[in-house]
């Protein structure tokens, strides 16, 4: 992982203006259901987007993983509000492309599927960084993993 000096220009982890992310499922559950100690490490990259000065991606997949949980508890009205919440962002979907570098990706790190398929998108789409809160990623070389604070 590499790491980035904090500097005028940074907004949100080391994020440069203007950087664009693919942001795993979990940091968005953690701001969406406001989890009491994890939604603070990365709320300010939402607060970063908001502002303009980060642009945030999502995969299909996150839409998927995060869809669960309510459904899984009967809260259908919860997740279309979270559906809703979450079209704000530019989602993209698995592609052939997405899905080869995935299983590369997968058989290189010793990658869960999932967790694969994000790495894929983020590599895929340019992104600067994965935002994500899962540590599976510690040996990913050629992108940043960023894993949250509360500055």
């Amino acid at each position: 992982m590499a790491r980035r000096r904090r500097s005028a220009d940074t907004v949100w982890a080391g994020l440069s203006q203007g950087a664009t992310v693919l942001v795993d499922t979990a940091p968005i559950i953690y701001v969406l259901e406001d989890h009491p100690t994890l939604a603070p490490r990365f709320a300010g990259l939402f607060v970063a987007e908001a502002e303009g000065a980060v642009h945030i991606l999502i995969s299909t997949i996150t839409l998927a993983e995060v869809l669960a949980g309510p459904y899984r508890q009967g809260q259908d009205a919860l997740a279309q509000r979270f559906e809703r919440a979450l079209r704000r962002y530019a989602m993209l979907p698995v592609t052939p492309e997405i899905a080869a570098a995935a299983a590369r990706l997968r058989a290189r790190y010793s990658l869960k599927l999932p967790d694969a398929l994000q790495l894929a998108t983020a590599l895929e789409s340019g992104a600067q960084a994965l935002v994500t809160h899962d540590r599976d990623f510690s040996d990913v070389r050629g992108i940043d993993i960023l894993t949250g604070t509360s500055a």
